[in-house]
């Protein structure tokens, strides 16, 4: 029997945790690190513990902390969430051995999941089936090429011990091998603590397909159906939904039942995830459809799976970990429509989707739709952790009902100054292939150009911005170079002809003067720029032209600054090296991901001011370029 439940994680993940701990009639507890103190998801339970500073490693990362923390407050039982250390075996087994419940799979099973390598060959014993590759212990980079030469070029590497993307790296030739086997190595090392790497044959057309399944400790283990988890940026999920498009009732059992038989072999308890590769070239074979890895924890995407079967996959968590058995069997889970769900992060698709951190000024989520998020208005996204900051989730009776809803959703985001790829979610969603469920893993890659582009801003996000300045700011803007002084074709008593030249990015533009109140989707940003919103996209604009800075150059002057808080983890480059225009110069590691900056054109290196193992903040001189002679 749980009575108190400590909570060690952070964000939407313990805020949704909270809430079913709530109906069932637990007491909660939260962690925090001094970069959340103010946090959602400390305010809302009914205790909160100090873990540490904001670095993971010296807060939520701490063990020793998290368990003081249940001591301290009184707590009974742990759930990690996901993430940090919800696939920690050690975590585990010193939880138990502190008295407490456990809210996750043993810590056998854990451990049995949670190395690529070791998990594949008991998959193998198991008698599911497994993508062609190398899995073995010799991680000498020159063993690795050749493994890599004998499987086949494209290849992927892996990391080992990680999910979610990290350490991982599609190599195309074996010139590029090297390169991005360091890549991986140091990616895994620093989030997972472990470098080692497999390799798997690169499947041409992959879907990634994924499994639901729920194991008791009374020896039962059924399966919740499947997801399709194929729009993916960097080996990252964007979208998800279930069920998966194109699965016919014989792929559907051959699959769910590989499942079931991946999580028998490890005695599974608890929630977890049996993730597949399919190519799916000709359609979705049950023969064409491989075991990747099992993530023996509660995913990200599970809300899709919650509003399809109509089940609380928290609540089971908690009910099979107090001892009882699962809520239903078998032939009692249905489906039920379809959903589908979103991630928003803190990020800005034009600008190469690199991670975007700050006060949240401006924050408004739709109310359509589940939103399942982490922060409000008024607080900030940390470079400490993830950047991502809500997921929307959207059901419908059909594909397209569960689409278009949630398109509409994402176009209803109202986020600044922080970036967030809404605008990019909408695009996808309502892209044709995606409609006719043409999607795979390199859906995204093929068409990311026209996607991560936010469109011209149309005539009435010209006409909402130029009145919202001429509102802001009457006195300023009759002075010379303001917003009056650009009026042309302006008559008074006379039809509405007027335009505004207004300033975006830099540049120019004339906006239509129309009466009529202002819009609701215009903020009237305290620097002084207007920004509108429309379709997911935060449009600014200045009625003033930008002054010229001393000094400053034209972009592409090939200075290269930091673009956020981060460590330099590789300098690629030397003091009067030759360089070419999209040359990977310095690797910044930042909200758990490297970020290559490269050069943006051909030329020489002057300097490089940084050096591997660098703190920098946003804004710092990394290197300089001159253009080639």
């Amino acid at each position: 029997m749980i009575t108190t439940l400590l909570v060690a994680n952070r964000g939407e993940i313990a805020r949704r945790i909270f809430r079913t701990a709530r109906q069932m009639g637990l007491a909660t507890v939260a962690v925090y690190s001094d970069a959340d103190a103010q946090a959602p998801h400390v305010r809302e339970a009914d205790q909160a513990v100090r873990l540490g500073p904001a670095a993971a490693r010296e807060s939520y990362l701490n063990v020793a902390a998290v368990l003081e923390a249940a001591r301290a407050s009184g707590a009974d039982a742990i759930h990690p969430g996901y993430g940090f250390l919800s696939e920690n075996a050690d975590f585990a087994e010193a939880v138990m051995g502190a008295g407490l419940t456990w809210v996750g799979p043993p810590p056998s099973a854990i451990r049995a999941m949670g190395l690529k390598d070791a998990a594949k060959a008991l998959m193998i014993q198991a008698g599911v089936p497994v993508t062609p590759g190398y899995h073995g212990e010799n991680q000498h980079p020159a063993h690795l090429a050749a493994q890599a030469e004998q499987i086949g070029y494209p290849v992927l590497i892996k990391a080992v011990a990680g999910g979610g993307g990290k350490g991982m790296r599609k190599v195309e030739r074996a010139s590029d091998f090297a390169a991005a086997l360091g890549a991986a190595k140091r990616e895994a090392a620093g989030a997972f603590g472990d470098d080692r790497v497999l390799l798997e044959t690169y499947v041409a057309r992959p879907r990634h397909i994924e499994v639901q399944v729920f194991g008791d400790s009374h020896g039962q283990v059924v399966h919740l159906f499947e997801r399709d988890c194929s729009l993916q940026r960097r080996h990252q999920k964007v979208i998800e939904e279930a069920p998966a498009p194109g699965m016919s009732a014989a792929v559907r059992e051959a699959v769910c039942a590989a499942a079931v038989r991946a999580a028998q072999a490890v005695d599974y308890v608890g929630a977890g995830t049996v993730e597949f590769i399919a190519d799916a070239s000709e359609g979705l074979r049950a023969n064409r459809v491989w075991f990747m890895e099992m993530n023996t924890r509660l995913q990200v995407e599970h809300p899709v799976t919650e509003a399809v079967t109509g089940q609380d996959l928290v609540e089971w968590q908690l009910r099979v970990a107090a001892g009882e058995p699962l809520p239903l069997a078998q032939d009692q889970i249905t489906l039920n429509g379809w959903a589908m769900e979103a991630r928003l992060y803190a990020e800005n698709p034009a600008a190469g989707f690199l991670p975007s951190i700050g006060e949240l000024e401006h924050f408004v989520l739709p109310d359509s739709v589940r939103v399942d998020t982490g922060v409000e208005a008024g607080g900030a996204v940390s470079p400490h952790y993830d950047p991502m900051i809500a997921k929307l989730i959207a059901h419908g009776p059909t594909r397209q009902a569960a689409a278009r809803r949630l398109e509409k959703a994402c176009g209803e985001v109202q986020v600044w100054p922080v970036r967030t790829n809404a605008g990019f979610l909408a695009r996808c969603l309502g892209e044709p292939d995606f409609l006719r469920g043409e999607v795979d893993t390199g859906f995204i890659a093929a068409r990311q150009d026209a996607l991560a582009q936010s469109p011209d801003p149309s005539p009435a996000v010209l006409s909402a911005a130029a009145q919202g300045l001429l509102s802001q700011a009457p006195t300023t803007a009759c002075e010379p170079g303001g917003p009056w002084s650009a009026l042309t074709g302006f008559r008074l008593n006379a039809a509405p002809q007027a335009s505004l030249r207004l300033y975006r990015d830099g540049a120019a533009v004339e906006a239509p003067l129309e009466a009529g109140p202002l819009s609701a989707d215009v903020l009237l940003d305290a620097a002084g720029a207007t920004v509108v919103f429309e379709a997911g996209e935060a449009y600014a604009f200045s009625g003033q032209a930008p002054a010229a800075v001393a000094g400053e150059g034209p972009a592409g002057d090939g200075v290269v600054i930091a673009p956020m808080p981060g460590k330099v983890v590789a300098v690629a480059v030397a003091q009067g090296d030759k360089v070419s225009r999209g040359q990977t110069l310095v690797t910044l590691e930042a909200m758990k991901m490297e970020h290559a900056l490269t050069a943006a054109f051909d030329g020489v290196v002057e300097s490089v001011s940084v050096s591997v193992g660098a703190q920098v903040s946003e804004g710092v001189v990394l290197a300089r370029l001159s253009p080639s002679p």
